[in-house]
This record gives C-alpha cells, structure tokens and sequence, in this order.
C-alpha cells in the first residue's frame, strides 16, 4: 500500500468472504450510512466485506465511519485522486470472490447480492453485471443497463428487454475477482468518469458479457459527486468538469478499441465534437464551454497520444469480437440530438470536487 494511503483494518475481519463490496466515498456524509446500512441488511447468507476508500474528504466522513463502522475496512488517502484509483485500490485490499463496487450514493435493494452472486454462478462464463437503477428521489426507473451510440453515448434502456448490454454504470458493478485482474481494473490515467464504459467495452471486446439481470435493484442520487447524469425536471443540468472527463475519456475508449479501420469514423467523430463545441458556445454565449470542455478533450487527447497508442496496440492483441459483432452492440441513432429534441439545450454550472 502506498505512504499516501492510511489502512484502518476491520475490527472484526471477515473470513473467506464471497463478495468484496467496496465504497468510494469523496465528501459523503449525506449518503454514506444509507449506503452502508443497505450492505450490511441484506439478505444474504454468505460471508461479504465491506471496504471503503475515503478519497481526502474535506467533511467528517472519515472521523464518521471510523466511529459508527468499527468492522469496516477503511483506507484513507492524503490526496484525492479520483475514482478510479479509489476502487483500483480497494480491489487491491478485497479479498472476496467476487467484487461489488458501490457508490457512496447508492443503496441496494435487501436480495440485491444474492442476485447477483445466483446470476453469476448459473452463467458459463462469468462476465460483469449490474442491477436496474432507480432514482433515489422519485423512485423512477433510471436504466436496466445502457446501449451505445456510435460515439459511445450511453443510451438508457428503460424497459427490461434483453439482459446483455453495451455498458454498466460503476454505480454498481459486480465482477469477479479473476475479471477484474485480468482486464486490469480502471485505467488510472482516466481519473474519473467513463472507466465503467472502459471495462464494459474491454470485457465485450474480450468475449466476456455485460448483463443486468431483471431483478432486484438499487437506489442512486444520480449527479452527487460531479452533477448532471440524467435530466432534471426535463432539463439537462450538467457541470464543466463532468462533461469534459466524459468527453475526453469517451474519446480514450473508441481510440483504445475501436478497430483500425473504422478511422474515418475517429475523424468523424473530432469534427462533430469540435462543432458541437462551437454551436453550443454560440447559442448560449458561453466561451468556457469551448474552452473548458471541447478543446480540452482535444488538446488532452493529443497530449495523452503516446499513451493510448501503447495500451491500444495491448489490447488490441486480446480482441475476440468480429467487425459484425462490433457493430451489433452500438445503436445507430446519435444519443446527444435525441436528447436536445427530448429536453433542450443543456445548461453548464460550476460545482466543485
């Protein structure tokens, strides 16, 4: 474990556990015990641990869990480093079978693991799986997982249909223990947001499934940490930063694995994103959203090039998935216009991490 990281052991470590449930929690002193207390009343009888990454709060999370939550394992980091380094390292300590990544805004309904867990064992071969997402303030269906678009826009499936889909929230995500070493975990140099799309699109491309069984469930305050996710009273809401991790990281992805020879559909996609860009700026007389989110995915897209073509000539070599099952798992219709017709021109705020 790194000088940077405090290791609170459990005081009562649990033995042989099934499943390791690990918690990444930035600031969450308004979630964290729902999101505990869902854990550990759960209906399931195996053994499960429970590890929480406390990313340098700045509230009384960390003073909050070492008092209320003695038998929880807790690593404590000096320096915020983001989402994919906080599970990265609690994988690390996990000693499960299987492992459940949680958000600190999340709850699982009570039969939420023995779903997972019978789901998982009946499949030949165990690939990565989630739950239908609910809204935690209305209750309402969220998603029973997500297609993709051609761009890697994630696109909501609201009625239970198909189990196998395109990608799965980090929200919760159950992956078997052997899956997660052999893909490698989140790519660090992500830092936050579309290292679930990384890992789905890695595990498909590798052929293993992403599936969302049809039943149980879990809670989300969607937005918490970085805002936006879904429309809010038929509005998009989103903030800078957000928007350009997703945009920039969703770029890393079609870069990492899509194959080589759809690079007039890389072309494509730089000038869209650039125009978009600037149509947005535009109409809403906004500068920043040009600066801030569009040319920064450029720019960090260029400067990061050495690195995406190291690791894509590696993963490259462990694709399985033909061109035709390529295109089968994206949808063919843009996400981002749909949305625009559905909701309007989003609006940009500032909220800080």
């Amino acid at each position: 474990m790194e000088m940077a990281v405090e290791h609170r052991p459990s005081a009562k470590p649990v033995a042989k556990p099934v499943c390791s449930v690990c918690i990444a929690n930035y600031n969450g002193m308004q979630t964290i015990d729902a999101c505990v207390d869902s854990v550990l009343s759960q209906d399931f009888d195996l053994p499960v641990e429970i590890i929480i990454h406390d990313d340098a709060s700045t509230d009384a999370s960390v003073e909050h869990i070492n008092n209320k939550y003695p038998n929880i394992e807790l690593l404590i980091s000096r320096e915020n480093k983001g989402f994919c380094i906080s599970n990265n390292r609690m994988v690390d300590a996990a000693s499960g079978q299987y492992i459940l990544l949680l958000n600190n805004d999340a709850e699982l309904y009570p039969n939420a693991l023995d779903t997972l867990h019978k789901y998982s064992e009946n499949q030949q071969r165990p690939g990565i799986l989630s739950l239908p997402q609910y809204d935690r303030a209305t209750g309402d269906i969220i998603d029973y997982g997500m297609d993709l678009d051609p761009f890697l826009n994630p696109i909501p499936r609201k009625t239970a249909k198909k189990q196998q889909v395109g990608t799965v929230h980090g929200a919760c995500l159950w992956v078997p223990t052997g899956l997660w070493h052999k893909l490698g975990g989140f790519p660090e140099w992500f830092e936050s947001v579309a290292e679930d799309l990384y890992l789905c699109v890695y595990a498909w491309n590798t052929g293993y499934s992403v599936e969302v069984p049809n039943k149980s469930g879990y809670l989300h305050w969607v937005g918490q940490s970085f805002g936006g996710g879904i429309p809010k009273e038929n509005k998009l809401i989103t903030t800078y930063e957000r928007r350009a991790l997703s945009e920039r990281n969703k770029t890393y992805v079609m870069l990492l694995f899509y194959p080589w020879y759809t690079l007039p559909h890389f072309i494509l996609h730089f000038l869209l994103l650039l125009t978009e860009g600037a149509v947005l700026s535009l109409l809403l007389r906004n500068v920043l959203i040009w600066k801030n989110i569009y040319v920064k995915a450029f720019t960090d897209t260029l400067s990061n090039r050495s690195q995406i073509l190291f690791h894509r000539r590696r993963l490259q070599l462990n694709s399985q998935l033909r061109f035709s099952s390529f295109i089968s798992k994206l949808k063919p219709y843009p996400r981002k216009l749909q949305l625009i017709a559905q909701h309007g021109l989003p609006s940009f705020i500032t909220k800080d991490r």
